[in-house]
């Protein structure tokens, strides 16, 4: 790491300033009930769509749309391009792609309209959940290789994606993950930056300690909701840092196989995290009507009346009951 890095002691020592809250600019379709929190220029939104809310995420001052476009999926690459083109035609306007072939399978599905899409990745494999892509110098090589094979001059976010829990990294890792952030971001390889993770607590301590952060992904499901005492919510809004919600379906466990059903869960749980008014979802949609089911979410009441209320508990309980053994660290999710 070069001298204008991050050293040592600031890593350990308090800000002794953190950045004033910034509210929430959001733009609201009409039937959501809902009016912009500050008066917005849809003109420099990206692909922009009346029927689409679109929020402020953090300091990155992206307006991006309510609902986006998760990179797991079941589909082959015609499919994909197929959603890619509804999520175009709705007005959504963010691609979050954490693997490689993702990557390389959502840039050739925006190829002659890259700017319709603000296409964020992370290379999972070789980025710090290998203990060879640990140093800045290593992670700056894999976002470049990713690039290179995606044919991508840049990113519009990378965020790496974290050894998990988060909370097993070194400081010293955690300071060569800033620096290479930054300086992928002085070098115009990446728009914005930031980090996912699968542990809450690591996230208050990083984006506190790292102020170059502007994103961080993390889990947030129907269990999820803001704990009582410092709740990560407070953090994200002090340092004016974007919020990505991934996993809003609890890995596929708050559906039963009944697709009316299903699809009227999936918009109960998208409905509920937008409450939240700081994460964004990022559902795996797997097919048109998938996408088309999510933009009909945002349209909807976005408050949950009694009755939804106490629906959301059962289908919460069901979701956590049905959990696959290798996602049983959701439930560490109830609060963050």
């Amino acid at each position: 790491m070069d001298n204008n890095s991050i050293s040592r002691r600031d890593f350990v020592r308090d800000i002794a300033a953190a950045g004033l809250a910034v509210g929430l600019a959001s733009i609201m379709p009409p039937s959501a009930h809902g009016a912009p929190a500050t008066p917005i220029d849809t003109s420099k939104i990206l692909n922009y769509n009346p029927n689409m809310e679109y929020r402020r995420q953090g300091k990155t001052a992206l307006m991006v749309s309510a609902v986006c476009l998760g990179g797991h999926s079941r589909s082959n690459d015609q499919e994909r391009t197929e959603i890619v083109s509804r999520c175009i035609d709705a007005g959504i306007n963010y691609i979050d792609a954490c693997w490689d072939n993702e990557v390389k399978r959502d840039a050739k599905a925006l190829k002659g309209r890259r700017d319709k899409m603000y296409l964020a990745l992370s290379h999972g494999a070789q980025e710090v959940r290998s203990e060879n892509f640990r140093t800045s110098k290593k992670l700056l090589e894999s976002l470049e290789s990713l690039l290179k094979d995606s044919s991508q001059e840049f990113t519009d976010l990378w965020r790496i994606t974290c050894f998990e829990p988060g909370g097993r990294h070194t400081f010293d890792t955690a300071a060569e993950i800033a620096d290479a952030l930054e300086k992928a971001k002085k070098q115009g390889k990446a728009r914005f930056i930031g980090f996912s993770t699968h542990d809450r607590r690591w996230i208050k301590f990083m984006i506190e300690y790292f102020p170059q952060i502007d994103v961080v992904c993390f889990p947030y499901t129907t269990m999820t909701k803001a704990a009582p005492k410092d709740s990560v919510f407070e953090a994200l809004k002090k340092c004016d840092v974007g919020a990505f919600g991934i996993k809003p379906f609890a890995a596929g466990s708050l559906f039963t196989g009944q697709k009316e059903e299903d699809y009227r869960r999936a918009r109960l749980a998208l409905r509920y995290i937008l409450s939240s008014n700081t994460v964004i979802p990022i559902p795996g949609l797997q097919s048109i009507a998938e996408v088309d089911n999510a933009a009909k979410a945002v349209l909807e009441r976005r408050e949950l009346d009694i009755k939804e209320k106490a629906e959301l508990q059962i289908i919460s309980d069901h979701a956590s009951a049905s959990l696959p053994t290798h996602y049983q660290w959701l439930r560490d999710w109830e609060y963050v």
